[in-house]
This record gives structure tokens, sequence and C-alpha cells, in this order.
């Protein structure tokens, strides 16, 4: 899919790093350059609306196209978690191509043989083949020598590591926090500390490695002190969260929903506070989806037995929105979590207005009020947390490279 002529987009508010500025922006060959509108150009009035670049979302489960163009997403990195697991150059190449011209995918590398934690994957050829990072997938690794030498091998061909920050051997099956909400219901339970230690044990590899880290959810105030202070020192690791654990708390299990039942589960709502403190202070620096349709044979179990999940491909953009407008964050700073950091942890040209990068854009109607609704949704499966919830922010136009995708 190739832009055929020039693009100009006018009267819109652009949402920047340094700020929303009203002025025109202008596309040519898929790329934003600096300039005014002009004769020729395809035009398109915006009307006041926000001009915003296309969300990359960092770590979906599964590549779900009409879901991610409502959502306002035109590049998604694919946790290697499929079947079979993403730890050849062959399949890694293949999903590399899998949703063009409309959709960017970028693979993430198993970091291990089937995801299996023991003998680490070939990770040179499947960077070669496309894959933009490495992931630990669904599971943490529990061997500490392998994950020293995964972090060591990473950092000299550049990758980045993106681990599940959550100590198996205490999360164990485990289906909530343990507290008094998963006391109440009976639920298997481990304890939030189990994702402390893994984020602990994980920083102090990326330490003594040099290796680039970023630690997929990190969701309880503990894990989130310990990520503070490493930035503090100066430690090379990031970390990302998604919507569910900044919007609820383990109260959302009552009546054993099994919509609520996620990976890591969710926490008490001290955590919950937690998170949106580290987001509005940069200790969270990417909000991603974490999108994981599952279908009623997934999700119409009792609630120990459901598959953790959430369909978030949709909500991503309104819910941290909602951040917006509780004045946590700033426009631009929502921008950055959504779009310019995780472009730049994968090493894209993409995620921010500014010339020379590549032209994925939105138009956004930020006042759009809309209910979420998990009959309607374009997801393979409608499982998310946020049924029936109302909202407010709706993508209107979207573009890749410059060129109008049909929504």
């Amino acid at each position: 899919m190739k832009q055929l002529r020039p693009l100009s987009i006018t009267n819109g508010r652009l949402v920047t790093p340094q700020g929303v500025v009203e002025a025109p922006l202008r596309c040519v060959e898929g790329v934003i350059v600096e300039g005014d509108p002009q004769v020729g150009d395809d035009m398109v009035d915006a009307r006041g609306q926000l001009v915003v670049p296309g969300l990359v979302d960092l770590g979906v489960f599964a590549i779900d196209k009409p879901a991610f163009h409502f959502g306002g997403i035109t590049r998604a990195a694919l946790m290697p978690d499929q079947s079979p697991p993403l730890d050849h150059p062959a399949l890694v190449r293949f999903l590399a191509q899998s949703g063009k011209p409309d959709l960017w995918v970028h693979p993430l590398a198993a970091a291990t043989q089937g995801l299996a934690g023991a003998q680490m994957a070939e990770l040179a050829l499947m960077r070669d083949a496309g894959a933009r990072a490495v992931a630990t997938g669904r599971k943490w690794i529990g061997d500490s020598g392998v994950m020293l030498r995964l972090l060591q091998y990473a950092a000299m061909l550049g990758m980045v590591v993106v681990s599940h920050a959550e100590d198996a051997g205490l999360a164990g099956n485990a289906a909530a926090t343990a507290g008094e909400m998963a006391t109440r219901l009976g639920l298997p339970s481990a304890p939030a500390g189990a994702e402390a230690l893994a984020v602990a044990r994980d920083i102090a590899l990326a330490e003594m490695s040099g290796a680039r880290l970023h630690l997929r959810q990190v969701t309880t105030r503990a894990g989130l002190e310990l990520v503070r202070a490493a930035k503090a020192r100066g430690v090379a690791v990031t970390a990302g969260v998604t919507p569910a654990h900044f919007m609820l708390s383990d109260l959302a299990l009552g009546d054993y929903r099994t919509f609520a039942r996620l990976s890591p589960p969710l926490r008490c709502e001290d955590d919950r506070q937690a998170v949106v403190e580290a987001i509005g202070d940069g200790t969270i620096d990417v909000v991603a989806s974490g999108h994981d349709p599952r279908g009623p044979e997934d999700k119409r179990l009792p609630f120990a037995d459901a598959a953790p999940g959430m369909a978030g491909a949709e909500t991503l953009l309104a819910m941290t929105l909602t951040l917006v407008r509780d004045e946590e964050i700033d426009m631009p700073r929502a921008f950055d979590l959504l779009a310019r950091n995780p472009a730049r942890l994968l090493g894209v040209a993409a995620g921010v207005l500014a010339p020379g990068m590549e032209a994925d854009l939105a138009l956004l109607d930020p006042d759009t009020p809309w209910v979420v609704d998990s009959r309607e949704m374009a997801a393979a499966a409608g499982n998310t947390p946020f049924d029936r919830q109302p909202v407010q922010g709706r993508v209107t136009m979207l573009w890749k490279g410059g060129v109008a995708i049909d929504r």
C-alpha cells in the first residue's frame, strides 16, 4: 500500500511531545514532512479534532486487525506465545509480513526454545528475520543463569528483553492476589510480592549484563518502587502496564466475573493507586492493551479454571484518556505512553508527529461518548473487564503510511 498523492490535514490540533499545537500536517510518500499544504494534495479538514500518532501496541497475544483499527492501532508487537511459539526465524518472518499493508506486525522472538525457559532460542537469526525484541512470553524464566545469558546475548545483539515479572514458584496457578477479596471468594491466590521478587531479580541481572530490560507489566507498589530506584541509578529498565491495572482493583472479581481473570491478577486498591502515581511520575513508560481475546469456551468456566486475558485493543485509547480527564497526565504524555515510547523500544520510526517519521496517523475526537459493549466489539472475542462502562474518546479516521484505512 503506497501513498500515491501527498496528504495534508488542516484545522487540526497536533499532539506532539512538546505540546498540543494548531498547525497543518503534510505527508509525502508515507512520511511526515515539513511545509504547508500544496495544490494537488489530498486535503482533510480535521474540524478541530486532535491529530495523533497511530498507536504502537507493545505486547499483544493475537493479531485482530478490526479491533486494532477501531482503537487507532497501526503497529502491534506480537508476543511469542503462539502455536507454535515464535522460536524459529521462518515463523518470525511470516508473521512480520502478516498484517501488511494496513497494519505492521512486529514479532517478539521467543527467549527460549518452546518458551520452556531452559534452552536459549536462535535470537540473532530471528532478529534478522524481523524480530524487534525478545520476550519471555507469559511466564518468568526461573533459572537465573538462563536469564543472565539471555540478557548478555540480547545486549550484544542490541535487542530489548521483554520480561514477564512474576515469580512462578510463588504465583503457581493462582487466580487472584492474596488478600481479603481472594479469601472471601475462596480463590487460589498468590502474594503480591511474587512480582517484586521477579522485578528485583531481573533488574539485578540487567544491571549486571548492561542489557535493556522492559518489564511488560508492573502492577504493585513494591515492584514500582524497585523500578523507580533502578532508573535513578541509571539501569536501562522500562516498565509497562495495561489499563485494567490502573482502572480496576480486585474488587472487580466480585460475582466471580471471569472477564476480570487476568495475568497478573488484579491487585488491591493501594497497588492500583500506585500504578496511577507511577504513570504520572514517569516510572511507567508504556501503556499497552495486552490484547488477548478469549471465547466462551475459555471464559464460561469456574473462575479458577477460566483462562486469563482480556480483549483490550478497542478500549486502550479510551481508558488511557481517563487519566487525561482526571488530570493525572496531559495529552502529550498519553501519546508518549501509547505510541512514542513503545516505538522507541522497538526501534521503529513511528509513534510521534515529526518530520521523517512514518505517516501513521489518526484523527481523534477526545469527547465522543460511547459505551463499551462486549457483544458488539470488533475483536475476535469480547472478554473485556470494562463491559457496559461509559467512556469518551474515539478515533474517527486512521492512516497507515499516509494511506487511509477503511474502518
